[in-house]
């Protein structure tokens, strides 16, 4: 069975990824209620009871609401780093294990190995995965300001991408958010944008990249209409004629993504 992985939601309002392999199945943050991830679940090809650990990427609430509950419902061991516990919003409560980890450091989980990077986001001490199997690999890297020399590094090579594409310029610019919140979103601890990610994306292209899920929409700044449209830009080369593109949603999961 290869690796494959699937964005149960994705935006302001919650985020999380369940990533498997044949012997192995985790949630990569929890930032939905308890019941609604377990629903969420239950629909996907892993249910909680499945799950073999939690990992957290930071402890925003958008990523940490459900850690908790499903931590203490599963018995699921919760890995994180000090700085992301210490920060934990006081309603996830007990873990039922917490396991730390130093940014830049790996580590094993079963049979997949998780290699963490640091990345720019106003929050104590941020972190982006890449999950490895048998030589697959999969980037997950959401939440970041810029695309640093690091991020870059560390994302090369992924057979799959699960990466932020937040907002369009423009939408943000005019739209309604006040001046002080429109910075902390386009500045260098809050969030890429649409372009920016597509420029990423075209440093990261190889022979082997074959999925990418678009994630964290922001519902005021941006539409998969719009990233569609930054997308199909990108696509005019036909170098990505076989990789498939997802966006990851708000109200539902994307479809599950095997990494072939």
């Amino acid at each position: 069975m290869p690796l494959f992985f699937q964005v149960l939601a994705s935006g302001s309002r919650g985020n999380a990824i369940l990533v498997c392999s044949s012997r192995t199945r985790i949630l990569v943050d929890a930032g939905l209620s308890g019941k609604q991830l377990n629903q969420r679940l239950d629909k996907s090809p892993a249910k909680g009871s499945d799950l073999h650990a939690l990992l957290i990427t930071h402890e925003h609430t958008d990523h940490v609401q459900g850690a908790g509950v499903l931590s203490r419902r599963w018995g699921l061991p919760v890995y994180l780093s000090q700085g992301t516990l210490e920060n934990l919003p006081k309603q996830v409560g007990q873990l039922a294990a917490g396991h730390i980890f130093s940014c830049g450091s790996s580590f094993r989980i079963g049979d997949l190995t998780i290699r963490t990077f640091s990345i720019p986001h106003d929050a104590r001490d941020p972190v982006g995965f890449v999950v490895e199997h048998e030589g697959t690999r999969l980037g997950i890297c959401t939440d970041l300001g810029v695309a640093t020399q690091l991020v870059r590094a560390r994302l090369q090579g992924c057979h799959a991408l699960v990466l932020e594409s937040n907002h369009d310029p423009h939408l943000l610019l005019t739209g309604p958010y006040p001046p002080h919140l429109k910075q902390r979103v386009c500045g260098r601890h809050g969030h890429l944008s649409n372009p920016n990610s597509c420029a990423l994306l075209k440093e990261l292209y190889h022979e082997g990249l074959r999925s990418v899920v678009l994630a964290h929409l922001s519902e005021v700044n941006n539409s998969p209409a719009h990233v569609m449209e930054s997308i199909g830009e990108l696509r005019k080369d036909s170098v990505w004629e076989n990789v498939r593109f997802h966006i990851g949603m708000q109200r539902e999961a994307t479809p599950a993504v095997e990494i072939a």
